[in-house]
């Protein structure tokens, strides 16, 4: 499932129902992000939202990490600027599909990126089953009606190719760079590109105080909090455990969407969510068994 950020190894059992607790913390507290930067569409759109998180992400992260851009060579520039153009890509279609079809049909389409590389890793035939049973729950969701919006799916299905590219390209960088300076060097990257398109768009779109809060808030508790809190329930977790706890997220973006935003799934998009959970679940117990098995 989605890479998260590593930690130390686990620590007793104990721990791990406050582990457990965290984590599904931090996956409501990114989805309420979410939403926060959905009340800001009607004064800046997604764009502006966007623009916003990438700047105040860059601004708490660089001071942190302290990328040493000098000492690059094109073995890291490369995956910097890839990662730099998939945060932009991912948020921005993220953001549009959530505007279009709302937040937890928008997150269930985007979580099939880090579901679809854990399953194409690996070819194993309950594998390929996990994938048929997201497949349906994809088949569910997007299926032709007259209240069908077929660009918010297509945009959904955009951000999830981008956070599988994420998922590769932060792999790369991990070797590379130590700690989160390769995350930190590609969100100053996107902001240097961002910035003047925040210029713009809001001298065309002024925001209000409001607005901007909303916006900053989105990128506080959608990239900077749960990083911070998944990196402490990892050390009380194993990282299979986490994978599967994760696979709530679309869940959790449902639940938020309905609560702060006044979205109501249908019966038959629950369905298709619970497929595409299902599978994801499953699939990360099974890759948790195996390293268990290989561990022995």
């Amino acid at each position: 499932m989605p890479d998260a950020p590593t930690a130390p190894a686990p620590a007793p059992t104990r721990a791990r129902a406050l582990g457990i607790a965290m984590s599904l913390s931090g996956f409501a507290v990114n989805q309420v992000g979410a939403a926060l930067g959905a009340l800001a569409f009607p004064v800046m759109g997604p764009v502006g939202v966007v623009a916003v998180r990438q700047l105040v992400t860059a601004a708490i992260l660089l001071p942190v990490a302290r990328p040493r851009f000098a000492r690059y060579r094109a073995a890291e520039w490369w995956p910097v600027l890839g990662l730099a153009l998939v945060f932009s890509i991912m948020n921005l279609t993220l953001y549009l599909s959530v505007q279009r079809i709302g937040l937890g049909l928008a997150v269930t389409l985007e979580f099939l990126g880090p579901l679809a590389v854990a399953l194409l890793s690996s070819r194993r035939i309950v594998d390929a089953a996990c994938a048929l049973l997201a497949a349906a729950g994809v088949v569910v969701l997007t299926h032709p009606g007259p209240a069908s919006d077929l660009v918010g799916i297509g945009f959904g299905l955009i951000a999830a190719a981008a956070w599988a590219c994420y998922i590769l390209l932060n792999r790369t960088l991990g070797r590379r760079l130590p700690g989160i300076e390769g995350t930190a060097a590609a969100s100053a990257v996107a902001a240097v590109v961002w910035l003047p398109i925040a210029i713009v768009w809001f001298a065309a779109h002024p925001p209000t105080a409001t607005a901007l809060l909303l916006a900053a808030g989105c990128a506080l508790l959608s990239s900077i909090v749960p990083y911070v809190i998944d990196l402490l329930a990892l050390r009380r977790l194993p990282a299979g455990l986490f994978g599967i706890l994760t696979s709530t997220s679309p869940v959790w973006a449902a639940l938020v969407g309905w609560v702060l935003l006044g979205e109501r799934l249908q019966p038959a998009e629950w369905i298709g969510v619970a497929l595409i959970v299902t599978s994801s679940a499953v699939a990360s117990g099974l890759a948790l068994r195996r390293a268990q098995r290989t561990a022995g």
